[in-house]
């Protein structure tokens, strides 16, 4: 059989021009898998700013606090708590006093009010969850809001965390006493203030935050609780204490009588006559 006679072929061989549109060719191809990643690894990643809630802090100063730290004009944090889909109880009715936890929250460029907001009542949740916290809320009858509730009353009024069993003790008996609880704390809420100088007159004021009027407790927290209250809250320090008053810083005096308390309250004027300030109401549990 005859074969037909063929030249070898020759392989064709790409130039220097050639092999570089190849290679770029390539790339570009490729590009979008491994040549931007390896850009953005280069990238150093955004160091968090931290974010401080103090214990005691009501939701406003909270709010306030927020819109500073992200730098969003005065309202933003306090309009975002409508949509944020906070994770709050029915019986807060939407109004998250109380569950904005004290601490130290990290903030970045991508932070919004919405996500802080969530993140603190997550927060809270989480304590009121804690084992010590819920058994002894359930003990006593009470619900996590009422946990809550009583806990923002007890860091408001307690001088230190030494005496917020105390605090507490003194709330327990008087509700089982179906005693008004008398607190300044609670008028001071209403009054969007911070004093120990109570008067008459404010002790009279039409609202459901007036413990000297209403019996129970007040329909909502008052501050937002540190885990330490939210512990006395629920296991308070026995006693038969009915009445506490801060002579001075340090010095806060438990009676479980009427006569007791005065002669605390007695001192405790006499002590601010000295400092030129106004003698406080003896009716005042706390005084």
């Amino acid at each position: 059989m005859r074969h037909e006679y063929r030249p070898p072929q020759r392989r064709s061989r790409l130039t220097r021009r050639g092999r570089l549109a190849l290679f770029l060719g390539t790339l570009l191809a490729i590009g979008a898998v491994i040549v931007i990643p390896l850009l953005r690894g280069d990238e150093a990643p955004e160091v968090p700013r931290q974010l401080l809630i103090p214990e005691g802090w009501r939701a406003s100063q909270v709010y306030a606090a927020i819109d500073r730290e992200l730098k969003l004009p005065a309202g933003s944090a306090k309009a975002a708590v409508a949509t944020a889909d906070l994770a709050l109880p029915a019986e807060a009715k939407g109004n998250p006093e109380g569950y904005l936890f004290p601490a130290t929250y990290p903030v970045t460029s991508r932070t919004t009010p919405a996500t802080l907001l969530a993140y603190m009542v997550r927060t809270a949740n989480e304590k009121l969850a804690n084992r010590a916290v819920a058994d002894g809320g359930k003990a006593h009858g009470m619900t996590p809001y009422q946990t809550a509730t009583l806990a923002s009353i007890i860091e408001a009024e307690a001088d230190s965390r030494a005496d917020m069993g105390k605090v507490a003790r003194v709330v327990h008996n008087r509700l089982a006493k179906s005693m008004p609880l008398q607190m300044d704390s609670t008028i001071n809420y209403a009054l969007n203030r911070s004093t120990v100088d109570t008067t008459l007159s404010d002790t009279r004021i039409d609202s459901p935050f007036n413990s000297y009027e209403r019996q129970g407790l007040p329909p909502t927290p008052i501050d937002s609780p540190g885990l330490a209250a939210m512990t006395a809250a629920v296991a308070p320090t026995p006693g038969d204490w009915l009445f506490f008053v801060t002579v001075k810083p340090g010095d806060t005096r438990f009676s479980a009588t009427y006569d007791e308390h005065r002669k605390h309250v007695a001192e405790f004027n006499r002590l601010r006559r000295h400092t030129g300030s106004h003698p406080a109401q003896e009716a005042s549990p706390e005084k």
